[in-house]
């Protein structure tokens, strides 16, 4: 179950770091408040993780999907 709550916290990643850009310094409010949902969720999701997963590993997973999937969206890999 860690690793589930792993693999969401780097999906929420990918979410809170699109609406931040989406929200054009927190002027459109729809994407301010999925920004703050999503930034949320991941650090909830991260937290929970890291009860079982060593921290270091953790985060290295964490970045790592925000990583793979932002690279296969803007150079289509």
């Amino acid at each position: 179950m860690p690793w589930i709550y792993l693999l969401l916290a780097g999906l929420f990643e990918i979410g809170f770091t699109s609406f931040f850009k989406l929200s054009n310094n927190f002027t459109h409010h729809k994407y301010t408040v999925a920004f703050v949902v999503s930034a949320a969720l991941s650090l909830w999701f991260l937290n929970k993780a890291v009860q079982h997963i060593a921290l270091g590993t953790a985060y290295a997973v964490w970045t790592g999907i925000y990583s793979v999937v932002r690279s296969i969206f803007i150079f289509g890999i």
